[in-house]
Parts: C-alpha cells; sequence; structure tokens
C-alpha cells in the first residue's frame, strides 16, 4: 500500500487560485456591467463609437494614474512575496527558495504587472499625439483590461504562494519532481536525470530535518511518506528503465549519501541495482537517529513504511528486502544507542511482521535470519542497561515459532533454536530478575506444545527449563496464572501484555510444572 502525504484538501494551489480569479473576475465584470448600464454608456452597444469619443486628456490622466497603482501593487506583491518565501526558507530548508524562483506561474504573474506598467506609461506617450488609427484609442483600452486583470489577479496570487509554501504542497511538489526526473532517465541522458533524482530526494529530506526540528510532527510524517512513495512509483518505472540508470555514475559516487563508501560497498549497490533505494533508506536512518528518543511518532512511521515496503515490494525484489532487513537492524541499533526502548519496542514489532510475511511466503530461511537480529539486538539492549527489549525479543520469536506452526513451516525447531539460546551468552547470577522475561515467554511457548501434544518440542523445553531453580519457577507460574488482562494497561504503541496467557493454555500449567518441578 502506497503511503499517502494527505493534509488539508488535494486541490493543487493553482487550481485554487484560478477559481478565485475567476470568482474575482465575474464579481467585477458584473458590478461594471450594471454601473455601465445605468449610466447609459456606449462601450457595450458601440464599443468603436467610444473608444473614439474619449477625451485625449482624461485618458492621459488615467492611464498615469494606472501606472502608479499597479507599479505600486507590483512593490506591495514582491514585499509580501519576499518575506513569505524567507519565512518558510528560515523554517524548514532554504532550497525552497529555489523550488520557488522555478515555479513558471510566479514569473508569470510578476511578468504581467511589468507588461502591464509598462503599457501604461507608453500609452501615455501614444495618448499625445493625434495620430488616428484602425481603432482610436486601443492603446488605451487594451492597457486598462491589463490593469483589471492584474489587480483582479492579486488575491489569487497571494493566495497562491501561501499555499504554495505550505509544506505539503512543497512536499507534493518535490515528489512530482523526484517522479519526473526519474521518467526523464528513460527518455534522456541517464547522469543529469539521476543528478536531478538525487536532488529532489536531498530536498525531500531537507525539508522532512527541518520539520523535525521544529517540532512540526505532521509535516514531517508526510516528508517521510514521501520519500518512501517515491519507492513505490519508482517499482513502477524500473522495466522501463534504461540499464545505464542503474550504474554508478559520477553524480551517485559523489553524493553525500554515496562518497563515504567503500568500493566494495558501492560495487555491491551497483550489482544489486537498487542505488535510489539506498539512498533514501540511508536517509531515513539518519532521520532516525534525530526522531529517536524526541519524535517517537516520526520514528514509529519509518518503522511502519520500511515493514510495508518489504512485504509489499521486497517478496519480489531479494536485494530490495535485504536493504530493508538492514534497515531494521541500523534502526534498532540507533535506538538502542539513544537509550528509546519504546521505539526500539515497536520497531521489533514491525520487524517480526516481515518476518511473518516471509513465512507466509515460504521464504522461512530469512526469517530465522530475523529471529537471530532479534537475539542479537536483544541481548545488546540488555547489556547497555535496557533488559526490556531482551524480553520483547523472546516475546516475537515466541509469535514467530506460533505463527510457523500455524503454517506448519520447516523453521519451528530452528526459530526454537534461537529462543532457547536467547539468554545463553548472558546468564548470570546477578541478572536473574532481567532474564525472567526470557523464562516467562519459554514457559509460554512450552505451554501450546503441551496443549498441541508435541512431545519432542516439550521434551526440548523441558530440559532447558529444568536448570532454573524452582523458586523462581513458581514466580512465573504465579505470575501467569493471576494476570487475566490481554492489553497492557498504560497508553502504549503495540498494546499487547507479554505475561497474558490465554485461558486454555493457562489450563495446561499445572501439569507443566509437575513435570519441571516432579
Amino acid at each position: 500500500m502506497r503511503p499517502q502525504i494527505t493534509r488539508y484538501r488535494d486541490r493543487s494551489p493553482l487550481s485554487s487560485a484560478f477559481l478565485a480569479f475567476v470568482c474575482l473576475g465575474l464579481a467585477a465584470l458584473g458590478v461594471w456591467l450594471v454601473s455601465a448600464a445605468l449610466s447609459g454608456a456606449t462601450l457595450l452597444t458601440d464599443p468603436a463609437a467610444w473608444l473614439h469619443t474619449l477625451d485625449d486628456r482624461g485618458a492621459l490622466d488615467a492611464v498615469s494614474g494606472a501606472a502608479e497603482v499597479v507599479a505600486a501593487v507590483l512593490g506591495i506583491a514582491i514585499t509580501v512575496v519576499a518575506i513569505v518565501v524567507e519565512l518558510a526558507a528560515t523554517r524548514f530548508s532554504h532550497l525552497i527558495t529555489r523550488l520557488f524562483v522555478r515555479e513558471p506561474v510566479n514569473m508569470i504573474v510578476l511578468g504581467l504587472f511589468l507588461i502591464t506598467t509598462i503599457q501604461c506609461v507608453w500609452i501615455g506617450i501614444t495618448l499625445s499625439h493625434d495620430d488616428a488609427g484602425i481603432l482610436p484609442h486601443a492603446g488605451f483600452f487594451v492597457a486598462f483590461t491589463l490593469v483589471t486583470v492584474s489587480l483582479l489577479l492579486l488575491l489569487p496570487y497571494i493566495y497562491f504562494v501561501f499555499t504554495f509554501l505550505s509544506p505539503i504542497s512543497v512536499i507534493k511538489r518535490i515528489c512530482r519532481n523526484a517522479v519526473k526526473a526519474i521518467e526523464d532517465g528513460i527518455r534522456t541522458a541517464v547522469e543529469p536525470a539521476q543528478r536531478m533524482t538525487l536532488t529532489a530526494i536531498d530536498e525531500l529530506q531537507d525539508v522532512t530535518r527541518g520539520a523535525i526540528e521544529q517540532g512540526d510532527r505532521s509535516i514531517a510524517m508526510s516528508g517521510i511518506n514521501g520519500m518512501v512513495a517515491i519507492v513505490y512509483d519508482y517499482a513502477q518505472l524500473r522495466a522501463r528503465l534504461p540499464e545505464g540508470w542503474y550504474g554508478i555514475t559520477e553524480a551517485i559516487a559523489r553524493d553525500p549519501d554515496f562518497v563515504a563508501l567503500t568500493d566494495d560497498a558501492i560495487d555491491d549497490v551497483e550489482q544489486e541495482r537498487i542505488w535510489l533505494e539506498t539512498k533514501i533508506f540511508r536517509q531515513l536512518n539518519a532521520l532516525m537517529s534525530q526522531s529517536a528518543g524526541n519524535a517517537r511518532d516520526v520514528a514509529n512511521l519509518i518503522g511502519i513504511n520500511t515493514c510495508q515496503v518489504a512485504k509489499d515490494l521486497g517478496t519480489g525484489n531479494p536485494d530490495l528486502l535485504w536493504l530493508c532487513v538492514r534497515s531494521f537492524n541500523s534502526f534498532l541499533r540507533t535506538t538502542i544507542n539513544a537509550r528509546d526502548a519504546r521505539t526500539a519496542y515497536y520497531l521489533m514489532d514491525r520487524y517480526r511482521e516481515v518476518a511473518e510475511h516471509l513465512l507466509e511466503q515460504g521464504q522461512g530461511e530469512r526469517a530465522f535470519e530475523i529471529a537471530g537480529f532479534f537475539s542479537e539486538y536483544g541481548q545488546l539492549a540488555h547489556l547497555n542497561g535496557i533488559s526490556f527489549l531482551l524480553d520483547a525479543a523472546a516475546y516475537d520469536v515466541v509469535r514467530l515459532i506460533e505463527h510457523a506452526l500455524t503454517l506448519d513451516s520447516d523453521q519451528v525447531d530452528p526459530l526454537l533454536e534461537v529462543l532457547l539460546d536467547l539468554d545463553e551468552e548472558i546468564r548470570e547470577e546477578k541478572q536473574e530478575d532481567s532474564l525472567l522475561g526470557v523464562r516467562r515467554s519459554q514457559i509460554q511457548l512450552a505451554t501450546l506444545f503441551l496443549m498441541r501434544g508435541d512431545r519432542q518440542r516439550l521434551d526440548r523445553m523441558v530440559e532447558d527449563l529444568k536448570g532454573e531453580r524452582s523458586s523462581r519457577l513458581l514466580r512465573l507460574r504465579q505470575q501467569l496464572e493471576n494476570e487475566d488482562r490481554p492489553q497492557y494497561w498504560e497508553l502504549i504503541d503495540r498494546g499487547s501484555n507479554f505475561g497474558y496467557l490465554s485461558p486454555e493454555r493457562r489450563d495446561y500449567l499445572g501439569p507443566l510444572y509437575e513435570e519441571l518441578l516432579g
């Protein structure tokens, strides 16, 4: 499911401004028609005669006054636009200025004001002569038509500027520019198209980073959705792109996200044909570092989108899938180093979803590999004083085993080995309390094997659990028997209560403990 960049209305700034211009134009026309009809002006019935009867001195004064008005309005418009653009660039990204200058509408509107002013000046000179033409005073009519259009454009243009510079509009425009640059790679030279694509992605990341710094979470989340949306649009264009597009050109090699990579790493990216995806996920990892501990909802969205890309696009693209796995590992290390247990806990849940999807797709070896990463990062968190994440890793591995059992996967036994070895390297007496969560998950899984009559796997677990002291085992039994809330009792992102055991499996605690303590 392609991420959506949604906020406010989807109508484009240009269409909204045009609608406002039409409405103002119709209103002005209506007022003028009524006043002309009431005053009996012949302009409606005989425009040529009306123009012929104009007084040169009066027309000259009117044109001179119009030139001053339009010049003053142009000065006001430029002042307002310059202030708004500067404020937007200061708050989010200096790249907004370049994006604004490239917009043709700005040059067209401001150019119209300039042309109108020049027309009024020169018509003033023309009216000072008595030369007759095909249509006398036609220049006066053209000048005041331009003045009317210019003045009617003022409010719609200011509205367009404000809407154009709203961060959501900027994000959408950058995304369109990135996709257009990719499409240019199909028709034109590859390297310029690559350079424009890299520039657009950098602009999007710059706006997102600025939003995080300013605490504008919804804008930051739209930026992240925009970056991932480019990956989805790119997936639809990959088959049409030339072979040279996937090569590492000088534009890519000199990009900040690639310049520090070793030659071997660059060769791998080129061989896997995923330089664009690598660029985006490296930037997402940088945004994860910025968000960890400060903007958890933004960090969570990065995990959600990475999970979705792995499930939607990774199944058919093993290299992209491996990139998503590596990204999840980087996210976990980043959040653990930042001591942001809550975000890491949520990322594990999304990471497990990827593993479950791989089990369903018959890629059990990859799911087993992810379970190994759960063990590695759970132990890393424990050594960094965040033992709760080791409990979460054990819980997620149990969930994977349960899912594998449902699918009758051949990965049940390898996953079970990961669970039994989860606390092997760090098991010490002084860590007794912190390892209770791992043992609790193992006991919960043992009740499932007992309920299913899976004697062989149950015996493996009983043999492993018998090494624990009876006081610890009894303490865990009491917790499992007393906990009747499947959802955690605080507002958390995952909501699952690790200590909950369903009633049908709770009934097997007695027989299980007879084997453990008998």
